[in-house]
């Protein structure tokens, strides 16, 4: 936990190098490829998200300093004086964590691969990379990571703004230029469309992500770490600033959509790379891979790191009162390497876009967020067993929906379009919260009744 101690420099990189990673790096610009203008989704959602850090860390920070809580299961679990909720919460957070270490894995792969120029095959890409992500994280600490976030981040910094701007103005002399091609070329890509990314998809989608942003046990990690609570407003009011790096990924991918045409499906990932193949010397290229293997590296040795953690820690010794640090410690390194190859079977598993994934992700962490909301409140409407019937049902019906790539025009087909192109993922939050409520009636109407 760094003792309490991270200033807000600290912090920032701490964060920074969890939320700007591969699919920052891949999956904006394959999404801005394919999908066009709606990629704006992932600048709106980042920066909505800090501006409501301001309100929301300090909340957790201060309660978490008061009972000396080191982890999000230590802080469910003190709220609800569950430690089973507190397992339960922390099983989800590895379950989560999963998916999005596969997204740094499959875009280390990517990279590694079209950056060796085809010498190295992806699969050999994929593997090469969880063992460095695995040893990474068995020799560094929270304090490695961060220094290594400010490497990354000067190089991924330097990388994307010098794309962003140079690789329009190469092609087509001008930024207004580049937009007049893509509208005479695939207009489609500058609107939202009537159906499926619509505005109502894109609305909620930034909503949806909003919620889930600090839901994830690495987050929570990083905010035990600072110094005080007015670490969070500080870094609230910069923090947004870092998001417009995004925007120069919009341009590369807008950019790629007439330098390399023809990439569809999960294809589309592989845009930046291409094009940089394409416009550059291998030298430079390599600068560009290197960068690009660092947004896997950092932020996939975190969530490694947390997962671990999260399992030895809050699963295996979570009956305990107070586990033995140096046993604690032992088992966190032995399922790095377990998880890290639990991932790398799911990336061999094959299936979907980068963007999709973190999706799949999302869907899943954000379960926790009625059951945090609710424990910040002056009186907790919610008792363990309904925070935990809701978590339960929420994740069930994630799994099942990802599983079959349902959405809620596939579901309900007659619905109206305004409706239909809601982020699937309300549907079982929405179930997650009724569950919640209805349980937590009953069990206090129960105990009332037990008192009488």
């Amino acid at each position: 936990m760094g003792n309490r101690s991270f200033n807000t420099v600290f912090v920032f990189l701490l964060t920074a190098g969890e939320v700007y990673t591969t699919f920052s790096f891949l999956g904006g610009s394959g999404w801005t490829y394919s999908k066009g203008v709606s990629a704006i989704y992932v600048m709106v959602y980042i920066s909505l998200s800090y501006v409501t850090s301001y309100f929301l860390l300090p909340l957790i920070w201060e309660y978490a300093n008061k009972h000396q809580l080191v982890s999000q299961s230590d802080f469910f679990a003190r709220k609800y004086q569950s430690r089973g909720l507190g397992i339960f919460v922390a099983a989800i957070g590895v379950i989560a964590i999963i998916p999005i270490i596969v997204i740094q894995l499959k875009g280390l792969g990517i990279i590694v691969s079209l950056t060796s120029y085809g010498r190295i095959p992806m699969n050999i890409a994929i593997i090469i990379g969880t063992l460095a992500i695995v040893l990474y994280s068995v020799l560094s600490g929270i304090r490695g990571v961060a220094w290594i976030s400010v490497l990354k981040d000067l190089m991924i910094l330097f990388v994307i703004v010098f794309m962003g701007i140079y690789l329009p103005l190469h092609y087509y002399g001008s930024f207004s230029e580049l937009f007049k091609q893509v509208e005479a070329f695939k207009p489609e890509l500058l609107t939202f469309p009537k159906t499926t990314y619509s505005i109502t998809w894109f609305i909620s989608t930034v909503l949806f992500y909003v919620l889930g942003f600090y839901m994830w046990p690495q987050v929570f990690a990083s905010t035990f770490t600072a110094k005080n609570a007015n670490t969070f407003r500080k870094n609230a009011i910069i923090s947004p600033l870092y998001t417009l790096m995004l925007l120069f990924v919009l341009f590369i991918g807008f950019t790629a959509v007439l330098q390399v045409p023809g990439l569809t499906g999960e294809e589309s990932d592989l845009a930046l790379i291409q094009l940089s193949i394409k416009s550059f010397d291998p030298f430079f290229v390599g600068i560009i891979g290197a960068a690009g293997m660092l947004t896997a590296l950092v932020p996939g040795a975190m969530l490694l790191m947390t997962a671990s953690t999260l399992v030895s820690k809050n699963i295996v010794f979570g009956w305990k009162t107070k586990p033995n640090d140096a046993r604690v410690a032992f088992w966190s390194k032995c399922f790095v390497p377990i998880l890290g190859g639990l991932a790398c079977l799911f990336v061999f598993q094959g299936g979907n876009a980068l963007a999709a994934i973190l999706q799949v992700g999302y869907s899943l962490i954000v379960q926790l967020c009625p059951a945090l909301f609710a424990s910040l409140l002056k009186k907790n409407p919610l008792t363990k067993e309904g925070a935990f019937a809701g978590m339960a049902v929420g994740i069930l019906i994630t799994i099942f929906i990802s599983n079959y790539s349902m959405t809620l025009s596939t579901l309900f087909p007659n619905l109206p379009t305004v409706i239909s192109d809601i982020n699937i993922g309300f549907l079982p939050l929405l179930a997650n919260l009724i569950v919640a409520i209805l349980i937590s009636l009953m069990t206090q109407k129960n105990r009332m009744s037990s008192a009488d």
